[in-house]
């Protein structure tokens, strides 16, 4: 038996469930190919199931025309071709199994990890079969590191965080010199410099200054960017990995003010980010030190409970950190009591980003740096903001 599908047995039998289910079409579940090996962009225009049982051999069930979608995974094989014939053979698939667990999340409460649709998991439960969550089973085989991959966050770290303090000079020398600029023009600055550095990114990086840093997702546009402008607040949110296959990502948000010395307005708010996402970072790290296992809404939780007391809790509107895996939101634990509550609990070779923020119509402030877990040490894997950076100083 292969390594992973082994290894994916012993954490089946650990958690008392019958088989993993992994079920496809039109390659909707991405889940599903990299945790089982699968090459990207195969002919996948029929259904396929694919059952790693807790012991024994796995089954496999594919369409007459695409029976040999699965031959690069062991196990034996059923075919079908009508309807009736498929669900003849998914019972024969899932003959001995109870309880098995799929790419599921009740009530979409894990949205990443929900790739089944409603009707096929339907389907299964009408074989008298249980369908659980693949949730923390995703975690464990398709969110961990290898040690290569973890080199290649750093390598990428590299390039954003010299990216990053480039950007903002070059904000800084357009105002100088009365230049236009506009968030526009230096996003795609941005992925000019990720180009020459063999970097990619699912989308373009965030630039926002004024009004739009307080919308959390903003996306400049070619028409209708603003223009950077001398005391405009300046917010970077950038992300990017390798571009080679298995890289993970590396994701930052920094603040930088177009003027001398920064207001007070925005020193302070600023502060209170800053001492959120340190005060979640420093619960991961003594938690872990401690032995304590580690909820990942516990996370959430520490960083909103410092802009709760602070006053700010309804402008702090996301969780506090998503999962990064070859996914810049990977399909791991997030660090999220407000949008869901995740329970699932941080595992080693993971890695999470931690990003409060506090936004106002008129402006906000969001601090974003990448944890990783090794063993009992959590380590921050960039550098960290002390301050929002005096541009025009």
């Amino acid at each position: 038996m292969p390594p992973q599908i082994a290894a994916i047995q012993r954490e089946l039998r650990a958690q008392a469930l019958d088989g993993w289910l992994f079920y496809d079409f039109h390659h909707r579940d991405p889940i599903a190919s990299r945790v089982l090996g699968l090459e990207q962009g195969s002919l996948a225009t029929r259904r396929w199931f694919y059952l790693i049982p807790a012991r024994g051999v796995p089954r496999k069930l594919v369409h007459r025309i695409e029976s040999h979608a699965l031959d690069a995974l062991p196990g034996t094989a059923l075919v079908y071709a009508g309807l009736d014939e498929l669900q003849r053979n998914l019972s024969r698939l899932l003959a001995r199994s109870k309880k098995v667990a799929m790419q599921y999340s009740p009530r979409n409460a894990i949205p990443y990890v929900s790739m089944v649709d409603a009707g096929t998991v339907e389907m299964v439960r009408a074989r008298g079969c249980q369908v659980v969550t693949s949730a923390d089973l995703v975690q464990r085989f398709e969110a961990c590191w290898s040690a290569e991959q973890y080199r290649t966050h750093l390598d990428a770290g590299q390039v954003i965080d010299r990216v990053a303090q480039q950007a903002f000079l070059q904000a800084a020398q357009a105002v100088r010199a009365k230049s236009t600029l506009t968030e526009y023009d230096l996003q795609q600055w941005i992925l000019a410099e990720f180009r020459a550095a063999s970097l990619t990114t699912d989308e373009p990086p965030i630039v926002a200054v004024g009004r739009h840093t307080g919308d959390p997702h903003y996306e400049p546009r070619a028409a209708g960017s603003s223009r950077i402008r001398a005391g405009d607040l300046l917010l970077l949110d950038i992300w990017g990995k390798r571009d080679r296959p298995d890289s993970v990502y590396y994701d930052i948000t920094w603040v930088g003010y177009l003027g001398a010395k920064i207001p007070e307005k925005y020193a302070k708010i600023f502060a209170v980010v800053g001492e959120a996402r340190d005060r979640a970072v420093a619960f991961v790290q003594h938690s872990l030190a401690a032995g304590r296992v580690i909820q990942v809404w516990q996370v959430d939780r520490a960083a909103r409970e410092v802009i709760r007391k602070a006053g700010y809790a309804k402008y702090f509107v996301h969780r506090t950190g998503h999962n990064i895996g070859q996914e810049v939101h990977g399909n791991g634990a997030n660090m999220d009591g407000l949008e869901t509550h995740d329970s699932r609990t941080v595992l080693p070779q993971t890695c999470f980003s931690v990003e409060p923020g506090i936004y106002f119509p008129e402006f906000g402030v969001r601090s974003e740096l990448n944890v990783y877990i090794d063993g009992a040490d959590a380590r921050v894997t960039g550098p960290v903001q002390t301050g929002i950076l005096p541009l025009l100083a």
